[in-house]
């Protein structure tokens, strides 16, 4: 049957690559299929009750290359399979699940693309069993999906935290200071080890390593040994004290993901405060690295895998993620796909390589 109508959506976390992607799709579907395609807003949450959804032209998507965040609207919330709501003290959980189905079939589209991290793609797996032809494709700042070797986001995010990292550099040096920079990344490592190391991070933190205090300190007091009077701590938001668990900033209990970490940067400074090493201080970058323009490796990646998405669409594949595996796109089942995070090997390349340089890992 002829391609004719393409649904599309952005869910979970925002990131830079997510236009780039609604954009590739749009364009590849209209140059080489002629089809339509159907922006659908605010992720999962527009096909909930009465449909919220966009055309997307040539000309709607015109511009969008260089541009952060995504002109869909996307959330955390909206699980149609579990969607939460607060009445009161409690949380009521719903399955909506037959609203999306029927807006689906009511919107008469061909198969509808999912962009999002493992949250996303799972709903989109359990719509694919329900009968929902459904392709994903794989974005996070996290690039914690262990299908695909890199997921579209994270370059851009990993740039943000170097340029943080390159101006803190400066100000440590001038006034002999620890400064502690904190990343997002969940429960892996990631965008600290690879922004820690090229950024020239004297300590890189991740929670596959959990850390010591007493090592830290040490770390700090060799390089005040050879003269070295400031140092950079690059820490992921999921990194934790041996035996310890991560610090939670905040409970969100309507949301998908209800625990928030963050707040590790600040926790860490007030520990070393008490080694009377000199003056700490604490960055948290947060949002800052899902934001702005996107770098050209992203926009290239989440045009490659969203024009393969339409390809494969136009095949009439169904319950698949495309990604990114030995520099080429291809597919892989979604529930295959979602078996496993991807996490930072203590002992693979990356570690080791920081690790022959000097970089301490608290542990």
């Amino acid at each position: 049957m002829p391609l004719k109508r393409i649904g599309v959506l952005t869910g979970g976390g925002d990131c830079s690559g997510l236009n780039a992607a609604i954009r590739a799709v749009t364009r590849c579907a209209v140059y080489q299929y002629g089809a339509t395609v159907v922006g659908i807003r605010d992720g999962f949450e527009g096909l909930l009750g009465t449909p919220r959804t966009l055309s997307l032209t040539q000309s709607m998507v015109r511009g969008l290359l260089a541009r952060g965040g995504t002109i869909l609207g996307s959330t955390n919330k909206g699980d149609p399979f579990a969607y939460k709501s607060v009445e009161g003290d409690r949380v009521i959980t719903t399955d909506r699940s037959d609203e999306v189905i029927e807006n689906f079939r009511n919107l008469e589209l061909d198969v509808l693309i999912v962009i999002g991290g493992d949250g996303t793609n799972a709903i989109g797996w359990k719509l694919h069993k329900r009968g929902v032809p459904v392709i994903g494709l794989p974005k996070t700042i996290d690039n914690d999906l262990d299908a695909t070797d890199v997921t579209f986001g994270f370059d851009t995010a990993v740039n943000v935290v170097v340029e943080a990292i390159d101006r803190l550099q400066t100000t440590a040096e001038s006034h002999h200071r620890i400064m502690v920079v904190e990343t997002m990344g969940r429960n892996v490592g990631w965008i600290a080890v690879e922004a820690g190391l090229a950024g020239g991070a004297h300590i890189i933190l991740i929670p596959e390593i959990p850390f010591e205090i007493e090592k830290i300190v040490e770390a700090i007091r060799k390089r005040r040994a050879k003269g070295r009077n400031f140092t950079i701590i690059c820490v992921a938001e999921g990194a934790k004290l041996k035996g310890g668990n991560a610090v939670v900033d905040k409970i969100v209990r309507d949301s998908a993901e209800t625990i928030r970490l963050g707040g590790i940067s600040k926790t860490l400074v007030d520990w070393l405060e008490d080694y009377n090493l000199g003056e700490c201080r604490a960055t948290d970058l947060g949002h800052i690295q899902r934001g702005g323009t996107p770098s050209a490796f992203d926009r290239n990646l989440a045009t490659r895998l969203g024009v393969y998405a339409v390809h494969c669409a136009a095949r009439g594949e169904s319950g698949v993620l495309v990604v990114h595996k030995n520099t080429e796109a291809s597919t892989i089942s979604l529930g295959d796909a979602l078996k496993k995070i991807r996490r930072v090997d203590p002992d693979g390349k990356w570690v080791k390589t920081a690790r022959d340089i000097g970089v301490s890992f608290g542990d």
